[in-house]
């Protein structure tokens, strides 16, 4: 049909030659809308391939069979065919574990046989912050979701304050122009002065069309990455440069029969205003500056950062239920198969960013912050840690593990812990207070390290999907071993690990036969000190009483003489 226009005469072919060219432009200004569809082919590759090779043999089939009955069978082997594909395949979700399981061989896990400590605890939950970020902005303006990140020697709570999704003008217009960083040790984060940081980005979360982060990050690609790469989670923080910058993390798919994701490195989009320049570098070319994983260790700021996509650690840690084999995982078996735990109530699901102190460990793993799970065994009904899982933040090629079930440790998981708090305390209103964010709290008290759930009480309306911040927020800390709940005191944290042990100190004597501890907190007064003293101690003697006692010696002498 083109070739019959084209011959038609010269305008035919102007006509011609100018459409393709607008066709090519939009082909290659327009990559970020049809990418998606490009990654999809990559994720499913072997089974669009099976599919069209089977379709092909059977429609040549079909149309060679000369009998009306060979047709219909051939018909019907085909619906039988991509009924048990897609029965098996989606329905049972084969491929998904077909998936986990190349992601399971493709590990390098590594098994510790020590529990790091927990350290700079978190004391907010990421929907508590979230919620008070949205309290400090106006009516135009949007929070992104906030992250945990390193920014210098300290973890804070990074976000983005952009254009409100909900007027469409504000985000073809205007800029990201401030981010909120505040502590995360704290339980007083602050939303005004120093922890709102005055930076201008023109790509960002909310923005529209070119100036929005993921179309921004996808025209950066190259032609092979449009078919393998696909950005995910981002975050704000700062560069070796002391300047703010935009990081996205990607996610890059491997295989051939079953594609799995894997961390694929990261973006960086440095800050800047929105112009003419920018515009044109954006539309054609995109914005960020991508680097490998390989490479991300020579930039200082993004060693032990957080800048791993939830999407992939979710997945590695769910492959771990293969520890028992191909088949364990299977209906028939799961001896060994675990989960990841879901609370209903939690609107921050695992994995719970943490700072781990590796340091007295012996597994060369780096302090800082990791990806945590809880895992435990797939049953409703069972609800035991299984498994402990460490996964680096920064997306390096390590998984630690730590198997409390093999130990026969006998602690509770995540999914125990809500319960254990609502009973502690029966008075609260568990219809409008939920217990959420069971993070590690792990410390060397009384002799040994101990594992505690930390747990906090977020309030929400009814009626509503938000939890409320507050500044003041309930925490629980709970012992994984011995169940019981101990209620700290937020606004003193250090005083935290003595608070454990005055509650739980019998009850570790009793069946640990341990010493004491925290005895420095008494002063003894003894002999030593005594004769230190400037001043003399003279003991005074009682005559009357010493009289006294010798007559009573006498009389109990003569009763029993009587008798």
């Amino acid at each position: 049909m083109i070739k019959a226009y084209w011959n038609k005469g010269k305008k035919q072919k102007t006509i011609t030659i100018i459409v393709a060219i607008i066709l090519l432009i939009a082909l290659f200004v327009l990559r970020d809308d049809y990418q998606p569809a490009l990654l999809f082919v990559r994720k499913f590759i072997f089974i669009i391939l099976l599919s069209g090779i089977i379709l092909f043999l059977g429609l040549r089939k079909f149309r060679k069979s000369a009998s009306t009955g060979g047709r219909l069978g051939m018909l019907a082997l085909l619906v039988v065919f991509f009924g048990i594909l897609y029965v098996v395949g989606w329905h049972f979700k084969m491929y998904d574990y077909m998936k986990t399981y190349n992601v399971f061989n493709h590990l390098n896990k590594v098994e510790i046989n020590e529990l790091p400590l927990t350290q700079n605890e978190r004391i907010q939950p990421l929907r508590n912050v979230f919620s008070m970020a949205n309290e400090s902005v106006g009516e135009t303006k949007d929070v992104s979701l906030p992250h945990l990140v390193r920014i210098g020697n300290e973890n804070k709570w990074t976000m983005a304050i952009q254009p409100t999704e909900k007027y469409m003008w504000q985000g073809m217009t205007d800029n990201t122009e401030e981010v909120f960083a505040v502590s995360s040790t704290t339980p007083f984060p602050r939303f005004s002065s120093e922890n709102r940081i005055p930076v201008t980005f023109s790509i960002g979360e909310s923005l529209k069309f070119s100036r929005n982060t993921y179309n921004a990050v996808v025209q950066r690609f190259n032609f092979f990455q449009l078919f393998t790469m696909e950005p995910s989670d981002t975050y704000y923080m700062k560069n070796d440069s002391d300047k703010w910058v935009e990081v996205v993390s990607l996610i890059k798919w491997k295989g051939f029969l079953f594609p799995y994701p894997t961390f694929g490195g990261v973006m960086v989009i440095d800050s800047g205003e929105h112009n003419l320049n920018d515009y044109i570098e954006r539309i054609l070319i995109g914005k960020g500056k991508y680097i490998s994983p390989e490479n991300m260790k020579n930039y200082p700021y993004l060693i032990g950062q957080n800048t791993l996509a939830e999407k992939v650690s979710r997945l590695q840690a769910e492959s771990l239920k293969f520890l028992g084999g191909f088949s364990d995982p299977l209906p028939w078996n799961m001896e060994t198969a675990v989960k990841i735990p879901n609370l209903p109530d939690d609107q921050n699901q695992q994995p719970f960013v943490t700072d781990f102190d590796f340091s007295d460990t012996n597994t060369g793993a780096y302090s800082g912050l990791y990806h945590w799970f809880g895992l435990e065994p797939v049953g409703d009904a069972r609800t035991s840690l299984t498994y402990s899982v460490f996964i680096p933040a920064d997306g390096s090629d390590k998984f630690y593990f730590y198997d409390h079930a093999s130990k026969k440790q006998g602690y509770a998981g995540v999914s125990a812990m809500p319960l254990k708090v609502i009973e502690s305390r029966k008075e609260f209103d568990w219809s409008v207070n939920k217990p959420v964010e069971f993070r590690p709290y792990i410390k060397d008290i009384a002799g040994r390290k101990r594992l505690f759930f930390l747990g906090t009480i977020s309030a929400i309306r009814e009626g509503s999907d938000n939890f409320d911040g507050s500044a003041t927020p309930d925490l629980a800390l709970i012992d994984s071993e011995y169940r019981d709940v101990v209620w700290i005191d937020v606004k003193h944290p250090s005083q935290w690990d003595k608070t454990v042990y005055d509650q739980l100190n019998e009850a570790w004597r009793s069946s640990e036969k341990i010493g004491y501890y925290y005895a420095e907190e008494t002063k003894v007064i003894d002999l030593p000190e005594t004769v230190k003293d400037s001043i003399s101690f003279i003991p005074q003697v009682d005559k009357k009483a010493e009289e006294i006692a010798r007559l009573q010696g006498k009389i109990d002498s003569l009763k029993a003489v009587g008798n």
